[in-house]
């Protein structure tokens, strides 16, 4: 069976039950059962069968089966590195990025002065 949803214009919970019905398949094709899956991630076979009705599981959970099915090399795969590539650094003097900051927005400000706000209120 193949999954059939576009990630790119998917919800989150289409995203979720694609994933789930994705790693039920890969339990099947491996003719692992649920109480082995259960039992090698470390976790309640009901988290299981919860995990593959689409149900929601926590972030932890989905790792620990992850790895009981052998996918832990495939986990580093869900982000890109964020490290500054080489060329990017000397662009940049050297300095990385050490907090987010909003882009400064380019709407004028409001001309507002010291005692307009009592003329709101009447």
């Amino acid at each position: 069976m193949s999954n059939k949803t576009d990630f790119s214009i998917a919800t989150s919970e289409q995203i979720e039950g694609a994933l789930c019905r994705q790693l039920e398949n890969i339990r099947l094709i491996r003719n692992v059962t649920q109480d082995q899956l259960a039992r090698e991630a470390g976790i309640a076979i009901r988290t299981i069968r919860r995990l593959e009705k689409g149900q929601g599981v926590s972030l932890d959970t989905f790792i620990r089966i992850l790895i009981a099915l052998g996918f832990q090399n495939n986990l580093q795969a869900l982000l890109p590195d964020p490290t500054v590539r080489p060329i990017e650094r000397v662009n940049i003097g050297g300095a990385e990025r050490k907090r987010a900051r909003p882009r400064k927005s380019t709407v004028e400000k409001s001309t507002w002065a010291w005692g307009d706000e009592s003329a709101d209120h009447t």
